[in-house]
């Protein structure tokens, strides 16, 4: 099968549709798909293609710069320039989407689409979002399968959309880390980690503004933030105004880089994870395969954690001296979570392989 995937974001940007691409992508290479990742570069520095893991990555201009709600004129020309059995567009939020739907139509190729509904700084950008669904609705119809990358979504979206449940699919993310090769936990401390993209919906700012509250009970503890993004200069001068700045650290992991994330989390007591939304939070279940204590977001896809016994959650607007409170008491008491059963990279890449698989006959027997 040759697979073109369609997302607005990849590698080196970091984020966690850069990295579902870029893992599944290599894993379904190896086993035989010809993938090709067509993507947007809006610094125009990156290189217009390059080889990744087996597969090829192709670069088209995109404006403005700044802003992820860019156009990309060549995107079109790019997916009718070669011959596709399948498109699989990655994510829904840009204007990539619709611009990629409508070429395959207009191709008439097969497309699925994966929705990866994350959250987003803006508040009227994030209040917008079904308004945006609804107005993809004429070509979301068209896709032959759309897949969920948590249960919730099937429910909320084709609630919204007006579309039978046999038109979606759930593909969760995978969560395997490979085993840490230092020890655990620090022997300098406490050390918290609050793991995700620099964005003011990520919520890294109600961890620092908690933890002033948690130094009073534990004088040791320290907290990481990993992550990279444009919040950072505002995160630092906030760790300032609390008086914590000498107990915060602020530094990113290479995304794809998981030997260094696994040595990286295996010195870490606490993670927390107060973004404003989440679908299936990666970092969240790879702190779960750790059997890391988890304090969350009464929100989205982290409520389904708590759910489920496998972490503390805070409602989200819940007082700095309370988000303290839970932290303090996952340390010194934490939820015995059940035994976690891993749904991998591996596992989702096979799914997805048979959905390509299923779609392209169903393509094929339909023309």
């Amino acid at each position: 099968m040759r697979v073109l995937m369609v997302t607005p974001c990849f590698l080196p940007e970091v984020g966690g549709v850069e990295r579902h691409v870029q893992e599944v992508a290599s894993r379904l290479t190896a086993s035989g798909c010809e993938i090709t990742v067509l993507t947007t570069d809006r610094s125009r520095r990156l290189p217009p293609r390059e080889t990744r893991d087996g597969f090829e990555v192709r670069r088209v201009r995109a404006w403005p710069k700044h802003s992820d709600l860019h156009l990309a004129p060549a995107l079109g020309r790019r997916i009718a320039k070669d011959r596709w059995d399948l498109v699989h567009v990655q994510s829904y939020h840009t204007f990539v989407a619709p611009h990629a739907m409508w070429a395959a139509t207009r191709r008439g190729l097969p497309f699925v689409l994966t929705f990866h509904g994350g959250g987003h700084s803006s508040r009227t950008r994030h209040l917008l979002r079904g308004t945006q669904r609804a107005a993809l609705r004429p070509l979301l119809a068209r896709a032959r399968r759309l897949v969920a990358v948590a249960e919730f979504e099937v429910d909320l979206y084709g609630h919204e959309l007006g579309l039978a449940r046999d038109r979606f699919v759930v593909i969760p993310n995978g969560t395997d880390l490979p085993k840490a090769v230092t020890p655990a936990p620090a022997d300098d401390g406490i050390l918290i980690a609050s793991v995700g993209r620099l964005e003011r919906y990520k919520g890294h700012h109600r961890a620092i503004a908690a933890l002033p509250h948690l130094l009073q009970h534990e004088p040791r503890a320290r907290l990481w933030i990993a992550g990279s993004g444009p919040y950072e200069s505002r995160l630092r001068r906030l760790a300032e105004r609390c008086g914590v700045a000498d107990r915060v650290e602020i530094r990113a992991v290479p995304g794809a880089d998981r030997e260094q994330m696994a040595a990286a989390l295996a010195r870490v007591s606490l993670v927390v994870l107060l973004s404003e939304f989440e679908t299936h939070p990666i970092a969240a279940l790879e702190a779960r395969a750790l059997d890391l204590p988890l304090v969350v977001a009464d929100t989205s896809g982290l409520r389904a954690l708590a759910a489920r016994g496998e972490a503390h959650a805070v409602p989200l607007k819940a007082p700095p001296r309370e988000v303290a409170a839970a932290m303090l008491r996952q340390l010194r008491d934490p939820i015995a979570a059940p035994a976690l059963h891993p749904y991998t990279w591996d596992d989702c890449a096979s799914e997805l392989r048979t959905l390509y698989r299923t779609v392209v006959e169903e393509a094929a027997c339909a023309s």
